[in-house]
């Protein structure tokens, strides 16, 4: 059952991107650039995890989650390589990354906040350009149900909690936030539970109906995680949609949390004792707690379960750097290993340094 075919055999005004990043160290931008160069983090076991990581074969959305936990842990060298490629394998209608006849929508997004990166770093155009194509491709030409939600994949009209990361943060960083919460707003509106609070994984247009009713860890660690992220893009002169997102984050992960088991794990169905225990989905909740404490919208008190779902993680990384137990490549049906599992236990981590 492939991730990507669970049904089927399947003017720019862009802040700067320092502000919507949750890095190992806060630092005037100067002050980052030099951190970037000396080496960033000196953590051992963050090290190996980037280093596992980058030997991981990756499509276009473990690309983009890869070049993010790199921003976040400081590899600037590593970051200008990631947005090099996404550039080199960017197709015409403007999607980032991408390999073969992938059908992503909303995953060659992801690869943008690298792209962005890049182009502030070095100053040169062709970065902005192709984040203006990516971008162009979401606002203009990317398929979207009737009232404007993006869908997640080309051969289907289905909308999949995935994308919350993927592509809304992206969004933002281009300075559409209107657009970027009204996003967040259409997955909310197709995919929530209305009693449980949580969301499920795929909504088909088409059918209208569920084509994957289930409360899948992995959608609700991306979108919790993408509402963390956008949080931090939107100006203070937005205060309407912050009071929303803020909301919708503190809502997702306090229905999450009920569902933790003692040891800081979750089930990889979430209200599915009989499904696997999967690593990732505590690693992304507690990089959106710590990332949610850092900015002012959740209180300190969170920390204490976000610090569970850390040790968990932390008694998962082999002698390699591997974080095992999660949702697994390649199929993702299954307890495994995945680059953005090596990707979350990098941001989860910077995102706690950034609050010692």
């Amino acid at each position: 059952m492939k991730r990507r075919h669970f049904i089927t055999a399947a003017s720019l005004a862009a802040p700067m991107v320092a502000t919507g990043m949750i890095g190992c160290k806060p630092a005037a931008k100067e002050e980052t650039i030099k951190e970037f160069q000396t080496g960033a983090i000196a953590d051992p076991l963050v090290e190996k995890a980037i280093q596992a990581m980058l030997c991981m074969q990756r499509m276009a959305w473990e690309q983009g989650t890869a070049s993010q936990a790199l921003i976040a842990a400081g590899r600037r060298d590593l970051v200008l390589l990631f947005a090099k490629d996404a550039i080199v394998r960017q197709t015409k209608d403007g999607r980032l990354g991408i390999l073969g006849n992938d059908p992503g929508v909303t995953d060659p997004a992801s690869n943008g906040e690298a792209v962005m990166f890049a182009f502030h770093e070095t100053g040169d155009e062709k970065y902005k350009i192709a984040a203006e194509a990516m971008y162009g491709y979401l606002k203009n030409a990317a398929p979207k149900t009737s009232d404007g939600v993006l869908h997640h994949v080309t051969y289907a009209r289905q909308v999949w909690s995935d994308a919350s990361f993927m592509a809304p943060p992206f969004i933002a960083l281009m300075g559409d936030f209107d657009e970027a919460v009204k996003q967040i707003e259409g997955f909310r509106k197709y995919l929530m539970d209305p009693v449980k609070k949580i969301y499920y994984h795929q909504w088909d247009e088409t059918k209208n109906e569920f084509a994957r009713k289930l409360l899948w860890g992995g959608g609700n660690g991306w979108t919790a995680a993408g509402i963390a992220k956008i949080v931090n893009l939107l100006p203070e002169d937005r205060q309407d949609l912050k009071n929303k997102m803020t909301a919708w984050g503190r809502e997702l992960i306090d229905a999450c949390i009920v569902y933790m088991r003692p040891d800081g794990l979750f089930h990889d169905i979430i209200d599915d004792s009989n499904s696997f225990i999967e690593t990732n989905l505590g690693q992304m909740l507690a990089f959106s707690i710590y990332t949610g404490i850092k900015a002012g919208w959740l209180e300190n008190s969170y920390k204490e379960k976000a610090d569970v779902m850390r040790k968990a993680a932390m008694l998962k990384i082999d002698e390699y750097g591997i974080i095992q137990g999660a949702c697994g490549s390649p199929s993702f049906d299954k307890s495994g290993t995945s680059a953005e599992a090596q990707s979350f236990f990098i941001m989860m981590e910077c995102a706690y340094r950034s609050l010692q």
